[in-house]
């Protein structure tokens, strides 16, 4: 079949592509450069996914199978009005339109299934809202057009390549024999899914007929502690574990942020918890992710030998564990 990857050129678009191509797909991206490094048998088609008129114009040559739509602009915000453009830019000939959504389409929450309500139009975090609305959007095409559209829900993602300073994050800690800061009691729950896994599903539901109109969470079945993700990244690295607990509130007023620049948890790492039931892809998608800490181990291996993160300036945790003797560090 003939393939769009809208992105295409990072972590999930890249390991989509390849994927892609092995299966003997036709595999073309869009992003916004003029020309991309996957390989000559990889089209090239050059637009910026929020410029309406540009993805209409580009999409206005070429008639895809296949459509993956695989990015959003962290800067700007990519609204329901941008994902439409190139779904109704597409044609009436697509076999799947497939949309990577994500855990935060529920705004919040524990144990989601699909048929859960998303967030609402008016939820405070502009990515939240927008992956809400725009699967919204798409079903309601569906519903009118007919649009062959199907969304997965992952939650964080890893594996080899990932741009975000997540697991790497504490590998280099870990490596720098430094204790690591566990935010509060360390309770808060994450759910994973290895890019390899999420990559696996994207083409199971091209070969599924049941799918068209589902969304899917996709992810590790069980969710894990933050303290628990962290004994596992060092496990994948052989490393010994010391940690020293910091209220969360006193890493905030420091000037400490899950986003950074004052990381101390890993890009994005401390939110409040959203897990969901990965039911429905095992018994649609015969979904078997990786085990974690296999997939850790795969990680950290590449990452050895790849990691390519400029060197960790320790300065803010130093002056954070500094002003807080009284958590002494831990051994695991």
């Amino acid at each position: 079949m003939k393939v769009l990857v809208i992105g295409g050129t990072l972590f999930v678009g890249r390991a989509l592509v390849s994927s892609l191509a092995k299966a003997g797909h036709e595999v073309w991206i869009m992003h916004r450069q003029p020309k991309h490094d996957l390989g000559k048998r990889i089209g090239n088609i050059q637009a910026d996914r929020n410029d309406v008129d540009a993805v209409k114009s580009a999409l206005a040559s070429h008639r895809f199978d296949v459509i993956y739509d695989n990015v959003y602009d962290a800067e700007r915000g990519t609204t329901a009005a941008h994902v439409e453009a190139a779904a109704r830019a597409a044609g009436d000939r697509l076999h799947r339109y497939v949309f990577l959504s994500s855990v935060g389409a529920y705004g919040d929450g524990l144990n989601h299934h699909e048929g859960d309500a998303l967030a609402p139009d008016d939820h405070p975090d502009l990515y939240v809202r927008n992956k809400a609305m725009t699967e919204r959007m798409l079903f309601r095409m569906h519903q009118r057009t007919g649009l062959p559209v199907v969304t997965l829900r992952p939650p964080y993602i890893y594996g080899k390549g990932n741009p975000y300073y997540r697991e790497a994050f504490f590998w280099d800690r870990l490596r720098d024999n430094r204790s690591i800061i566990l935010p509060g009691d360390g309770r808060r729950l994450m759910q994973f899914v290895l890019v390899n896994d999420l990559v696996d599903a994207c083409l199971k539901v091209l070969e599924i007929p049941d799918t068209v109109g589902h969304a899917f969470n996709v992810a590790n079945a069980r969710p894990i502690t933050q303290l628990e993700a962290v004994e596992a990244f060092a496990r994948a690295c052989g490393r010994e574990l010391r940690i020293v607990r910091i209220p969360r509130d006193r890493l905030l007023k420091s000037g400490g942020h899950p986003m950074g620049p004052r990381l101390y948890f890993g890009y994005y790492f401390d939110l409040p918890a959203i897990t969901m039931v990965v039911n429905k892809a095992q018994r649609v998608l015969k979904f078997k992710p990786v085990d974690f800490n296999q997939g850790l181990k795969d990680t950290y291996r590449w990452y050895s030998r790849n990691g390519a993160f400029p060197k960790p300036d320790y300065a803010f945790e130093d002056d954070v564990m500094a002003a807080a003797p009284v958590y002494v560090a831990e051994e695991f």
